[in-house]
Protein backbone atom coordinates (compact mmCIF):
# COMPACT_ATOMS: atom_id res chain seq x y z
CA UNK A 1 0.00 0.00 0.00
CA UNK A 2 1.49 3.64 -0.86
CA UNK A 3 0.84 6.51 1.07
CA UNK A 4 1.34 9.84 -0.02
CA UNK A 5 1.24 13.39 1.51
CA UNK A 6 -2.61 13.55 1.05
CA UNK A 7 -2.62 10.27 2.96
CA UNK A 8 -0.31 11.40 5.86
CA UNK A 9 -2.07 14.49 6.46
CA UNK A 10 -5.72 12.26 6.39
CA UNK A 11 -4.45 10.25 9.37
CA UNK A 12 -3.06 13.30 11.27
CA UNK A 13 -6.29 14.94 11.10
CA UNK A 14 -8.01 11.76 11.97
CA UNK A 15 -5.86 11.02 14.76
CA UNK A 16 -6.26 14.83 16.11
CA UNK A 17 -10.11 14.31 15.82
CA UNK A 18 -10.78 11.86 17.43
CA UNK A 19 -8.53 13.19 20.31
CA UNK A 20 -10.48 16.09 20.76
CA UNK A 21 -13.65 14.17 19.99
CA UNK A 22 -12.43 12.48 23.46
CA UNK A 23 -12.09 15.99 24.86
CA UNK A 24 -15.79 17.28 25.20
CA UNK A 25 -15.91 15.45 28.59
CA UNK A 26 -13.23 16.90 30.73
CA UNK A 27 -12.17 14.12 32.84
CA UNK A 28 -11.53 14.96 36.90
CA UNK A 29 -7.64 14.64 37.92
CA UNK A 30 -6.51 10.69 38.83
CA UNK A 31 -3.47 9.16 37.95
CA UNK A 32 -4.21 8.47 34.29
CA UNK A 33 -4.84 11.27 31.57
CA UNK A 34 -5.03 11.82 27.44
CA UNK A 35 -2.80 15.05 26.91
CA UNK A 36 -2.00 16.98 23.26
CA UNK A 37 1.87 18.26 23.93
CA UNK A 38 2.94 20.68 20.70
CA UNK A 39 6.44 22.16 20.38
CA UNK A 40 7.90 24.97 17.69
CA UNK A 41 11.57 24.98 16.84
CA UNK A 42 13.35 28.08 15.36
CA UNK A 43 17.28 26.85 14.56
CA UNK A 44 19.50 29.31 13.23
CA UNK A 45 22.99 27.88 12.13
CA UNK A 46 25.67 30.19 13.33
CA UNK A 47 28.91 28.35 11.99
CA UNK A 48 29.70 25.06 10.91
CA UNK A 49 29.97 23.75 14.37
CA UNK A 50 27.19 25.83 15.96
CA UNK A 51 23.37 26.12 16.06
CA UNK A 52 21.05 28.66 18.11
CA UNK A 53 18.07 27.76 18.64
CA UNK A 54 14.63 29.10 20.66
CA UNK A 55 11.73 26.60 21.48
CA UNK A 56 8.23 27.15 22.77
CA UNK A 57 5.51 24.48 23.88
CA UNK A 58 2.11 24.57 24.72
CA UNK A 59 0.71 21.63 26.17
CA UNK A 60 -3.48 20.51 26.85
CA UNK A 61 -4.83 18.01 29.43
CA UNK A 62 -7.71 16.61 31.00
CA UNK A 63 -8.39 14.56 27.89
CA UNK A 64 -6.91 17.72 25.89
CA UNK A 65 -9.93 19.87 26.92
CA UNK A 66 -7.30 22.78 29.17
CA UNK A 67 -4.60 24.34 28.57
CA UNK A 68 -2.01 23.50 31.35
CA UNK A 69 1.63 24.42 30.62
CA UNK A 70 3.47 26.73 28.51
CA UNK A 71 6.86 27.50 27.83
CA UNK A 72 10.08 29.13 25.72
CA UNK A 73 13.19 28.15 25.80
CA UNK A 74 16.53 28.95 24.27
CA UNK A 75 19.87 27.45 24.13
CA UNK A 76 22.55 26.47 21.19
CA UNK A 77 23.88 23.42 20.04
CA UNK A 78 28.02 22.41 19.68
CA UNK A 79 28.43 19.90 16.84
CA UNK A 80 32.63 19.03 17.24
CA UNK A 81 31.96 16.23 14.74
CA UNK A 82 29.19 14.19 12.98
CA UNK A 83 28.79 11.58 16.01
CA UNK A 84 29.02 13.88 19.33
CA UNK A 85 26.73 16.84 20.30
CA UNK A 86 26.50 19.23 22.99
CA UNK A 87 23.57 21.36 24.19
CA UNK A 88 23.22 24.26 27.20
CA UNK A 89 19.77 25.57 27.24
CA UNK A 90 17.95 27.81 29.46
CA UNK A 91 13.69 27.51 29.54
CA UNK A 92 11.09 29.13 31.47
CA UNK A 93 8.12 27.16 32.41
CA UNK A 94 4.34 28.85 33.55
CA UNK A 95 2.50 25.29 34.41
CA UNK A 96 -0.67 24.52 36.43
CA UNK A 97 0.10 23.60 40.55
CA UNK A 98 -2.59 21.38 41.84
CA UNK A 99 -4.88 23.78 43.14
CA UNK A 100 -5.25 24.74 39.45
CA UNK A 101 -3.02 27.64 39.39
CA UNK A 102 -0.31 28.83 37.40
CA UNK A 103 3.20 28.80 38.58
CA UNK A 104 6.86 28.76 37.05
CA UNK A 105 9.81 27.54 36.89
CA UNK A 106 13.53 28.44 35.32
CA UNK A 107 15.15 25.30 33.92
CA UNK A 108 18.62 25.12 32.88
CA UNK A 109 19.50 21.71 30.98
CA UNK A 110 22.68 20.35 29.08
CA UNK A 111 22.46 17.48 26.89
CA UNK A 112 24.86 15.28 25.15
CA UNK A 113 24.30 13.21 22.30
CA UNK A 114 26.56 10.47 20.84
CA UNK A 115 25.14 9.08 17.48
CA UNK A 116 26.32 5.44 16.84
CA UNK A 117 28.32 4.79 13.53
CA UNK A 118 25.70 2.47 11.77
CA UNK A 119 25.15 2.37 8.48
CA UNK A 120 21.49 0.58 8.07
CA UNK A 121 19.60 2.65 10.84
CA UNK A 122 20.21 5.59 13.15
CA UNK A 123 21.04 4.59 17.10
CA UNK A 124 21.91 7.61 19.35
CA UNK A 125 22.36 7.61 23.17
CA UNK A 126 21.27 11.33 25.04
CA UNK A 127 22.55 11.94 28.53
CA UNK A 128 20.31 14.83 29.50
CA UNK A 129 20.98 16.80 33.06
CA UNK A 130 18.27 20.04 34.40
CA UNK A 131 18.88 21.76 37.26
CA UNK A 132 14.88 22.99 38.00
CA UNK A 133 14.71 26.61 40.08
CA UNK A 134 10.81 26.57 41.55
CA UNK A 135 8.65 26.88 44.81
CA UNK A 136 9.06 25.13 47.80
CA UNK A 137 12.27 23.30 46.84
CA UNK A 138 15.14 23.58 43.63
CA UNK A 139 15.60 20.14 42.10
CA UNK A 140 17.84 18.76 39.51
CA UNK A 141 17.06 14.97 37.52
CA UNK A 142 19.23 12.96 35.28
CA UNK A 143 17.45 11.43 31.82
CA UNK A 144 19.20 8.77 29.77
CA UNK A 145 17.39 7.71 26.31
CA UNK A 146 18.29 5.78 23.32
CA UNK A 147 16.58 6.49 20.15
CA UNK A 148 16.18 3.78 17.07
CA UNK A 149 15.64 5.61 13.41
CA UNK A 150 14.85 4.06 10.19
CA UNK A 151 14.05 5.39 7.13
CA UNK A 152 11.08 4.32 5.13
CA UNK A 153 11.65 6.25 1.90
CA UNK A 154 9.21 3.26 -0.61
CA UNK A 155 6.37 3.97 2.27
CA UNK A 156 6.62 7.66 2.64
CA UNK A 157 9.04 9.39 0.72
CA UNK A 158 11.70 11.57 3.13
CA UNK A 159 10.11 10.68 6.44
CA UNK A 160 11.70 7.96 8.80
CA UNK A 161 10.07 6.65 11.86
CA UNK A 162 11.96 6.49 15.28
CA UNK A 163 11.26 4.87 18.74
CA UNK A 164 12.27 6.57 21.94
CA UNK A 165 12.62 5.40 25.62
CA UNK A 166 13.30 7.73 28.07
CA UNK A 167 13.92 7.30 32.42
CA UNK A 168 13.98 10.12 34.66
CA UNK A 169 16.33 9.94 37.96
CA UNK A 170 14.63 12.96 40.55
CA UNK A 171 17.02 14.03 42.90
CA UNK A 172 14.00 15.08 45.45
CA UNK A 173 13.24 11.19 44.98
CA UNK A 174 16.81 9.74 45.02
CA UNK A 175 15.49 7.16 42.43
CA UNK A 176 14.29 6.75 38.85
CA UNK A 177 11.01 7.54 39.13
CA UNK A 178 9.72 7.94 35.26
CA UNK A 179 9.51 6.15 32.13
CA UNK A 180 8.50 7.68 28.73
CA UNK A 181 8.32 5.35 25.58
CA UNK A 182 7.34 6.72 22.51
CA UNK A 183 7.09 6.40 18.63
CA UNK A 184 6.37 8.34 15.51
CA UNK A 185 7.43 9.64 12.23
CA UNK A 186 9.95 12.54 11.13
CA UNK A 187 8.70 13.95 7.68
CA UNK A 188 10.50 16.71 6.15
CA UNK A 189 8.48 19.05 4.03
CA UNK A 190 10.63 21.64 2.87
CA UNK A 191 14.57 22.17 3.01
CA UNK A 192 13.70 24.56 6.36
CA UNK A 193 10.81 22.49 7.52
CA UNK A 194 10.18 19.53 9.07
CA UNK A 195 7.70 18.26 11.81
CA UNK A 196 7.31 15.01 14.60
CA UNK A 197 4.07 13.22 14.60
CA UNK A 198 4.32 10.80 17.75
CA UNK A 199 2.95 8.69 20.44
CA UNK A 200 4.23 9.46 24.28
CA UNK A 201 3.14 6.92 26.44
CA UNK A 202 4.79 7.82 30.45
CA UNK A 203 4.43 5.91 33.52
CA UNK A 204 4.64 7.84 36.95
CA UNK A 205 3.49 6.27 40.11
CA UNK A 206 4.55 9.72 41.95
CA UNK A 207 2.81 12.35 39.95
CA UNK A 208 -0.60 12.90 39.53
CA UNK A 209 -1.53 12.03 37.09
CA UNK A 210 1.51 10.33 36.55
CA UNK A 211 -0.07 7.81 33.55
CA UNK A 212 -0.11 9.58 30.55
CA UNK A 213 -1.35 8.90 26.73
CA UNK A 214 0.26 11.87 24.53
CA UNK A 215 -0.05 12.63 21.30
CA UNK A 216 2.14 15.65 20.40
CA UNK A 217 3.70 17.05 17.21
CA UNK A 218 7.08 18.97 17.06
CA UNK A 219 7.45 21.64 13.69
CA UNK A 220 11.32 22.13 13.39
CA UNK A 221 12.08 25.32 11.34
CA UNK A 222 15.39 26.04 10.50
CA UNK A 223 16.91 29.06 8.94
CA UNK A 224 19.53 28.53 5.87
Amino acid sequence: MKLDAKGLWFIVIAAFSSAFAQAQIPAPVGDEDIQSWNDVQLTVPMTEKFDFFIQTTARFTRNVSRFNEGRFGLGYVWKPNKSLSASPSYTYIKARNSAGRFSGEHRLGLRGTYKFPIRSFGLSHRSAFEYRLRRPLNSWRYRPSLTFEKDILKIIPETKVFVTEEVFYDSLLKKFSRNRFSVGINKTLTETLSVDIYYLRQNDGFSRPGDLNVIGTSWKIKIK
